[in-house]
């Protein structure tokens, strides 16, 4: 067993109680299927989904990430196109939170489960 830090297992989106095991059945790399999520750990049989909807809460934590990413690509569009046309910001901010949907759909799921579910960390859960 190794011992993986707290920013590891955010990061890694592994299990918040044993941080081993995977709570994505798919990689972000694929499309079709980035927004399946285990429903126990594999590693240690923690359920995930805490209570019925518990997930509903992570869209406000993906809200979050929306509305700062279209506030940095604004700013980053002002600062690099000396304040272009109306469409250039459009397209750039439209086109940021597509390209990074899966990222703000995974990780407001990975913060939802470390912040709000109350699982709490035991490093003996892993074998």
């Amino acid at each position: 067993m190794k011992n993986v830090s707290k920013l590891q297992a955010i990061t890694g989106a592994k299990c918040p109680h044993c941080r081993q095991g995977d709570i994505f059945e798919y990689p972000a790399s694929r499309i079709s299927r980035f927004t399946e999520t285990k429903e126990r750990c594999p590693v240690c049989g923690q359920r995930y989904e805490v209570e019925p909807g518990f997930f509903i809460g992570a869209m406000y934590i993906s809200y979050s990430f929306a509305v700062a990413l279209m506030v940095a690509v604004s700013v980053a569009v002002f600062v690099l196109g000396n304040d272009p046309a109306l469409w250039v910001y459009l397209v750039a901010v439209i086109t940021a939170n597509i390209l990074l949907v899966p990222f703000m759909f995974r990780y407001s799921r990975v913060l939802m489960l470390y912040w709000f579910s109350g699982i709490k960390y035991n490093p003996r859960a892993a074998p």
